[in-house]
């Protein structure tokens, strides 16, 4: 083709970096369908208790991580194909395309490290209003099987934990041996789950945010060499 020299190298630097471009947005579509389906998240976010469901936040984020991998995968390709053909219409339309996908990730950036408390605090509130209502209505009927303790057990089967404290970690495993109730296992005596919730989700919080990192910094080099690509090609003579 027309670009020779430099430009010609640039030409190739910039089609590695859409590949791998291309290959991150694949990753975090990827991780993005993990996090969705992952049983553990799955099983407390579709928990309903009196027609209050757990917070949902979570998924939203996962939808939105779902879309731009989806982009992201069509963005890169674009710019394989403008990089190898040597088309100013189709990298300018991939420059174009590359700015708004890094400010929107930028945006997305600052508002989830404003908001990264938000998703376990609201689970973690939704759970303390599951255990008093558990606890209230055991103490009112020992002896029926409360759907409100129901949900409870699942919060303490999925996190392998008992209680929001020792206390209430230990007051849970005693009732169960005297006629309540049973909602958490011996087993997971003095486990807190707040803890656990936050260990859940700030786990994957970090995940998304070092992808997300790794993302844009390609994105820098990509919007780069594209501009430095597509002034090579005008000057070219063969153009």
């Amino acid at each position: 083709m027309g670009v020779e020299g430099c430009t010609k190298c640039i030409k190739y630097l910039l089609f590695f970096f859409n590949f791998i471009f291309w290959l991150a947005g694949g990753v975090i579509l990827g991780v993005a369908l993990w996090l969705r389906h992952d049983n553990k998240i799955s099983s407390l976010l579709e928990l309903e208790l009196d027609g209050n469901r757990a917070p949902t936040s979570f998924y939203i984020c996962v939808h939105i991580l779902i879309a731009v991998g989806a982009v992201m995968m069509v963005v890169g390709f674009l710019g394989c194909y403008g990089a190898i053909q040597e088309s100013q219409c189709l990298l300018g339309t991939f420059f174009v395309c590359l700015v708004i996908l890094f400010a929107c990730e930028v945006a997305a950036g600052i508002w989830g490290y404003m908001n990264r408390e938000t998703v376990s605090k609201e689970m973690k509130n939704f759970y303390d209003s599951v255990y008093d209502q558990a606890l209230k209505e055991n103490f009112a009927d020992p002896s029926k099987r409360t759907a409100v303790g129901e949900v409870l057990k699942v919060f303490h089967e999925t996190l392998q934990c008992c209680g929001k404290g020792i206390l209430t970690s230990g007051f849970s495993v005693l009732a169960s041996k005297v006629g309540f109730q049973e909602v958490c296992a011996p087993k997971w005596f003095g486990i807190d789950c707040p803890s656990k919730i936050d260990e859940l989700f700030s786990d994957k919080i970090y995940l998304v945010g070092i992808a997300a990192l790794v993302v844009a910094v390609i994105m820098i080099f990509e919007m780069i060499f594209s501009m430095v690509l597509c002034c090579g090609i005008r000057n070219s003579p063969v153009y």
